[in-house]
């Protein structure tokens, strides 16, 4: 009998059934999908704020140098096209998250977050939100105590900003399944092993 994967795509269920502010926030919102990758050990007390601080904007896009050669080359092609200004034609307003969870949240929302802007941090998740001509977006982090350790929970909400996002999504999922998001998640965990597990 093999042992469960430490990581991978998640059942929508498992992260729905889950006690957090951004299901009620992005209700309207189409989930895209939830990854997960779990992170043994680590002591009492973890928050979210640990795994943000493994996260940062140069660990994701140095995961692996494929990573950095898609990132790259997708700041080139937005940068020829004009993809990443703001979109007029977002069917979804910018998130109003309402004076008390603006209080509750341990970082500035609004503050830049690699090319996402956050929303709000608590304890156990934070959401942030980059709106561009391609696509709205939202990254829901969510780390929940497990036995062994946490695991971390990462959900990707995507509106419609017009035809092109149907589109544009179409395109980058396979980079996203295959080899982003599985590199992002490995080097999460082993920053976790090098610096929080035990």
């Amino acid at each position: 009998m093999t042992d469960p994967p430490a990581s991978g795509i998640c059942e929508t269920r498992e992260y729905a059934d889950l006690d957090l502010a951004a299901h009620g926030l992005l209700s309207g919102v189409p989930l895209h999908d939830v990854w997960f990758v779990d992170l043994p050990g680590g002591g009492a007390g973890r928050t979210v704020a640990d795994v943000r601080d493994l996260l940062g904007h140069q660990a994701v896009t140095r995961a692996n140098p494929v990573v950095r050669v898609l990132f790259a080359l997708r700041a080139g092609i937005g940068r020829l096209f004009g993809w990443d200004g703001e979109s007029d034609t977002a069917t979804q307003p910018a998130l109003d998250i309402g004076d008390e969870l603006r209080a509750r949240s341990r970082s500035a929302p609004g503050a830049a977050d690699g090319p996402f802007h956050l929303v709000y941090e608590l304890e156990r998740e934070s959401l942030s939100e980059i709106r561009n001509r391609t696509v709205h977006a939202f990254l829901a982090l969510a780390l929940i105590p497990r036995a062994e350790g946490y695991r971390l929970y990462w959900a990707v909400y995507v509106a419609p900003v017009g035809r092109i996002t149907a589109l544009y999504m179409a395109l980058i999922d396979p980079f996203r399944r295959w080899i982003v998001y599985p590199a992002i998640l490995r080097a999460i965990r082993r920053g976790w092993d090098r610096r929080l597990a035990a």
